[in-house]
């Protein structure tokens, strides 16, 4: 099942940093990215995080899901209707995150 558009729409006015988080679609779902890193997505009209350890800190009891099959395990995000703590843990990832990789 592909993630709808409304709900992408949803988390981004949640999250609102308009100028630091960006997506891609990608096979009906969304690549979220903070300054150009990848932080997260939305996959089945689910917000997954990267299981970093900042992430981890920010929501420790926060399942970890599958965003599609084969995929490395992620975290569910479970309160996407608390923009302050959305913006606190991305800015919190942000160190943790790898550095975009470089195209040919």
């Amino acid at each position: 099942m592909a993630s709808s558009k409304e709900y992408l729409q949803y988390v981004l006015d949640q999250i609102n940093l308009p100028d630091d988080v960006t997506y891609r679609s990608m096979m009906g779902e969304y690549i979220l990215y903070y300054q150009g890193k990848i932080f997260g997505g939305v996959y089945d009209d689910r917000l997954l995080f990267k299981p970093v350890q900042a992430a981890k800190s920010c929501m420790p009891y926060a399942p970890m899901e599958l965003p599609y099959d084969g995929a490395k395990a992620m975290l569910l995000v479970q309160n996407i209707d608390d923009g302050d703590f959305l913006r606190e843990t991305i800015r919190a990832m942000a160190p943790e995150l790898p550095a975009p990789r470089k195209r040919k």
